[in-house]
């Protein structure tokens, strides 16, 4: 039985949403069945149309089908990447995440694998505690956080950074060596998710 992962995110302007893909891309090599979702915008229109940027990707991602709290209860594992907003989660995740308390009260949530991704502006905008952040969020689940480490060697051609995959998004989005360390962790986090559905069965 292949592994289930659900890819959510929240992407303003397209970087995280690459990641995504490329996440999507690595998960999907590892045999999984994936789900890739956004979360639900609360921006106001206005807000979005005064940014080009914004405002194109919001049309060009009108296909992505939005996140429901149905995809956390189908996946074997997850992973949840936002932008950071002042070293934390935006907004728009975390609102999908708050919405998440009957799942978790139900105990739904807890033994998944998970991991994070993110992107900032520059290299010290925040990655690293946005990731943590999310994991404070994970550790009150009971999910599995699986980190990248310092497992492979894209990691290190990528910045380093051990928590999970994170970007220095410019205009022309995350580089190759980033996206190569978002497929690394799609390939893992299935790896990981599919050793555990394995052992449920045994």
């Amino acid at each position: 039985m292949a592994a289930k992962v659900a890819v959510i995110y929240y992407s303003a302007t397209g970087n995280v949403y690459k990641l995504a893909q490329a996440i999507e891309e690595g998960a999907k090599e590892a045999g999984a069945e994936v789900r890739l979702r956004k979360v639900h915008e609360l921006a106001p229109e206005e807000a979005i149309k005064s940014n080009q940027g914004w405002y194109d990707h919001a049309l060009m991602t009108e296909d992505v089908p939005e996140a429901q709290l149905d995809d956390l209860e189908w996946a074997d594992a997850y992973i949840f990447g936002t932008p950071t907003r002042f070293g934390n989660v935006s907004a728009q995740l975390k609102q999908f995440i708050d919405t998440a308390g009957g799942l978790w009260f139900q105990g739904k949530l807890a033994d998944k694998v998970v991991g994070g991704f993110t992107s900032a502006s520059n290299a010290n905008g925040g990655q690293e505690s946005t990731l943590l952040s999310m994991y404070n969020v994970f550790m009150h689940w009971g999910s599995i956080i699986v980190p990248n480490g310092y497992t492979d060697q894209s990691i290190f051609a990528a910045g380093g950074n051990p928590y999970g995959t994170s970007s220095t998004g410019t205009d022309e989005g995350p580089t190759e060596e980033e996206l190569a360390v978002a497929r690394y962790q799609g390939r893992r986090i299935a790896e990981k998710a599919q050793a555990l559905v394995a052992s449920r069965v045994a």
